[in-house]
């Protein structure tokens, strides 16, 4: 099997502690290492090139911080955003407010939208404050390699579930990938005005 990881940088921002940066460059040597000591590319872009939209959504259970688990497959009938964080990335700080708004205003229609952090567990006091003012329910991703999606190694990146558990949108192929309320209008909207 072939298998590869492609790497985003992600800007350096000056006001990000150096314990961030620090462990962004530990992580992008730990991935070379994995590509050098597999002896060739890794499967996340293989697996996540295997999603479809209009096709079954692989299956995801969040975790959540409270000690529940909400599964997409039991969301069957809604609309269900999942969305992929950290509370080191900038863009994310950006987005989720945005997210959050519009969760709050579409639940009624059936909107579910779940938030997975990459945020270790060290991390876990910074997600709970984040998480507090979030709409949504939101848990820690215990290892960036999420079956079916590959390895999440771009954020934020979303995916879209319709209310019959069909991948909608696939986050892989969003440029830019962050969500605006455009591109939630766009996306999502029509979504929510179906029955079904």
């Amino acid at each position: 099997m072939t298998r590869q990881i492609h790497i985003r940088s992600v800007a350096v921002h000056r006001s990000e502690p150096a314990a961030d940066l620090q462990r962004r460059a530990l992580l992008r040597g730990a991935a070379v290492l994995g590509i050098v000591g597999a002896g060739g590319l890794c499967a996340s872009r293989a697996r996540a090139a295997d999603l479809k939209t209009g096709q079954p959504a692989p299956p995801l259970v969040l975790h959540t911080l409270d000690g529940r688990s909400i599964a997409t497959r039991d969301l069957l009938g809604q609309v269900v955003i999942a969305t992929f964080w950290a509370t080191w990335c900038v863009p994310c700080r950006e987005e989720l407010p945005l997210l959050s708004a519009y969760a709050t205003r579409h639940a009624p229609q059936g909107l579910q939208v779940l938030g997975f952090s990459l945020d270790e567990a060290q991390n876990l006091p910074k997600v709970r404050t984040v998480a507090a003012g979030l709409s949504f329910p939101v848990g820690l991703l215990e290892s960036p390699w999420v079956p079916a999606y590959g390895r999440i190694w771009r954020l934020p990146v979303s995916f879209v579930i319709d209310r019959a558990g069909r991948l909608a949108d696939n986050g892989w192929d969003a440029d830019p990938p962050e969500w605006t309320a455009q591109r939630l209008q766009r996306v999502v909207d029509p979504l929510l005005a179906r029955s079904g």
